[in-house]
């Protein structure tokens, strides 16, 4: 199985790595691992986790405040947002539209 992301997830992901990066050195790395072993964890077992609507879900990822939205389809997890869990909760939705 693959993944991919959309444009707007892959975006809020870099802001977020050079967000911890400021705060400490390498906690961006750190939290940028942590979101890639989340990933595995879905490409794994992609229907274990939080279903928010119809077939998108919700999986946390450890330390780090955040949950990654995706879809599968097909073969393919589709990652919608790498949610920061204070954010609005419902900002994602648009993309599950495109």
């Amino acid at each position: 199985m693959t993944y991919s992301f959309h444009p707007d997830a892959e975006l809020e992901f870099n802001i977020s790595i050079d967000y911890y990066e400021e705060c400490k050195r390498n906690l961006g790395l750190e939290f940028a691992n942590e979101v890639y072993k989340t990933i595995q964890r879905i490409l794994k077992y992609p229907k274990s986790w939080q279903v928010l609507d119809n077939d998108i879900r919700r999986c946390l990822t450890n330390r780090f405040p955040f949950g990654i939205i995706y879809y599968q389809r097909n073969e393919e997890i589709i990652i919608l947002a790498v949610m920061q869990l204070n954010r609005e909760p419902n900002y994602w939705r648009e993309r599950s539209k495109s």
